[in-house]
């Protein structure tokens, strides 16, 4: 299915799309590709299974998107990737003829201008599509292509250096404190990402009218809880109590929406 690229809201333009590949060829190169659980040799500093961060530009509004959800789902089942998905805003008040619009229920603007941030930074333009995943703050790739989003997994695994290691301390289901590694010549934001980690919603108009979307680490807040100066360093956290169904993470990213430096996933279970 054809991706959407945007310029400007409510502008949308089709343009070619995905790779078409054998399903089973695809399952074996996920699995290929994901089996390796050893972390490069440059990357001392992030500790044993230190993630990839995935990130997912998604919207319910768009026809071409819950393949990439789906793909989504299946990177969030392995331990070398940290799986988020944003929901952007920018499809909400595009109509689709008699099927009206949707607003999409996790669409925040926020989202749409992290969008945005990255590919200035990774494109040198500002547009945006859906479905887009973004490796590690660095890469880039239409979501729903799985063998370029494989690929750029595997690039940013062999090219991390100076990782920072990120320790998450919870119990009862509230996070209290974070740990963080020193690394050289690297500094930053730490960010404390709350998300559901399965939800299905049935969509009633829209382009995808009629359909039960399922939808996997759905990100709803982004907190900055403190700046990493590059050294080892304990951040105390106030406030931040997963409900059932939650699920956190932590990123620490360079500060003009950059690289990620070191993310981990919170742990699982409430203690």
């Amino acid at each position: 299915a054809p991706h959407r690229k945007f310029t400007g809201r409510g502008a949308a333009v089709f343009y070619s799309g995905c790779m078409k590949t054998m399903h089973s060829i695809l399952v074996a190169a996920l699995a290929l590709t994901m089996s390796a659980t050893a972390v490069p040799a440059a990357d001392q500093n992030a500790g044993p299974g230190a993630p990839v961060v995935v990130e997912l530009f998604t919207s319910q509004g768009c026809y071409s998107c819950p393949p990439a959800e789906k793909f989504l789902g299946d990177l969030a089942g392995q331990k070398s990737v940290l799986a988020l998905e944003f929901h952007v805003d920018y499809w909400d008040d595009l109509v689709h003829g008699a099927d009206g619009k949707w607003k999409d229920v996790f669409s925040k603007p926020q989202y749409t201008a992290r969008q945005r941030g990255y590919n200035e930074r990774i494109r040198g333009r500002g547009n945006v599509y859906t479905p887009q995943m973004v490796i590690d703050g660095k890469l880039e790739a239409v979501g729903s292509r799985r063998l370029a989003v494989l690929s750029a997994i595997r690039r940013a695994e062999t090219a991390r250096r100076d990782r920072v290691a990120v320790d998450v301390t919870l119990a009862s289901g509230t996070v209290q404190k974070i740990r963080l590694g020193g690394a050289v010549k690297s500094a930053g934001s730490v960010w404390l990402v709350r998300f559901i980690e399965s939800r299905e919603t049935r969509v009633r108009s829209g382009e995808n009218k009629g359909k039960a979307l399922l939808s996997h680490n759905v990100v709803t807040e982004m907190r900055k809880i403190g700046a990493w100066s590059g050294h080892a360093a304990t951040i105390d956290v106030k406030g931040f109590t997963l409900a059932d169904g939650e699920g956190c993470a932590v990123l620490v990213q360079d500060d003009r929406q950059g690289p990620v430096l070191g993310a981990a996933p919170c742990p699982s279970g409430t203690s």
